[in-house]
């Protein structure tokens, strides 16, 4: 485990944007540090958040999630879009940080959960959202490519 006081909880910054991009590329989803500069601009919204997780300015792992409100419920959910954490320090516990910091935003604007989806091809990353108490027998997503 990573001492959990030595990790910093921050908003992405657009410094951040390489080692954002190299995580990001490394998962499978290449892009460049443009790229991740125009999801930033996306970001810019009190709905969504970036959060990076670093150790002595190195960036081991990012969230970004947005906060949704719901039609059916007078209420709101904090949707997961990403969690990457560095290879090198996976199980060490910056996962579980980072989505303790998702669950803390979710807690702040009132949602009545937090949401995410894993792929099934990321069985490491089921076996960490159901360690945290995720229950993946709730899934009821369809997608339709555009």
């Amino acid at each position: 485990m990573i001492e959990q006081q030595a990790v910093v909880l921050r908003p992405v910054t657009a410094g951040d944007a390489a080692r954002v991009a190299a995580l990001l590329t490394d998962e499978g989803y290449p892009v460049g540090s443009s790229g991740i500069m125009g999801r930033l601009e996306r970001f810019a919204s009190d709905y969504s958040r970036v959060i990076v997780a670093e150790i002595d300015g190195e960036v081991l792992g990012f969230v970004a999630l947005h906060v949704l409100p719901r039609f059916e419920h007078d209420d709101r959910i904090v949707r997961v879009l990403a969690l990457v954490v560095d290879p090198g320090v996976r199980e060490r516990g910056v996962g579980h940080l980072l989505m303790a910091e998702a669950e803390r935003v979710g807690a702040e604007v009132g949602a009545a959960f937090v949401e995410v989806t894993a792929g099934h091809h990321r069985p490491d990353a089921h076996h960490l959202f159901e360690s945290l108490g995720y229950d993946g027998s709730v899934t009821a997503y369809l997608r339709k490519r555009l």
